[in-house]
């Protein structure tokens, strides 16, 4: 079972959709602390500029709550990997800043996934799938 007290890693996204780059990045997380809490930024059919000028335009959010739930269960059960054990979902605001002070008890991490893994576009995938009728 999760367990709130131990230490954790926390992934941060909006997942449209969730896919095999995310899992790889997950295995990552996981492989730290042994338990994984992935947050989804509430951002379905957002008008405007999902990142609100931090990053790149981010106004492309197609699926909803539900749905990236599903998709990340999907994606992370046929590695072994089920929510409520090695990983809690939670929804959260649309967090597009993550601000911090000194010494405050833990660290930012990017992974190097390698070249193919980086490649890995949800963008190209949500493309894919409305020309496939999917979407």
């Amino acid at each position: 079972m999760f367990d709130y007290k131990k230490p954790t890693v926390q992934m941060l996204g909006r997942w449209q959709p969730w896919h095999d780059g995310h899992t790889e990045l997950f295995k990552r997380a996981h492989s730290i602390t042994g338990q994984v809490v992935i947050m989804i930024r509430d951002v379905f059919n957002f008008e405007g500029d999902a990142g609100a000028g931090r990053t790149a335009k981010q106004d492309d959010n197609p699926f909803g709550i539900i749905d990236v739930i599903d998709n990340i269960e999907m994606g992370l059960a046929p590695h072994g990997f089920h929510n409520g054990h090695q990983y809690l979902i939670l929804e959260v605001p649309n967090i597009v800043d993550i601000s911090y002070g000194r010494g405050v008890g833990y660290t930012f991490t990017e992974h190097d996934l390698g070249k193919d893994i980086h490649d890995i576009s949800a963008t190209k995938i949500r493309e894919k799938m409305r020309e496939d009728g999917k979407l």
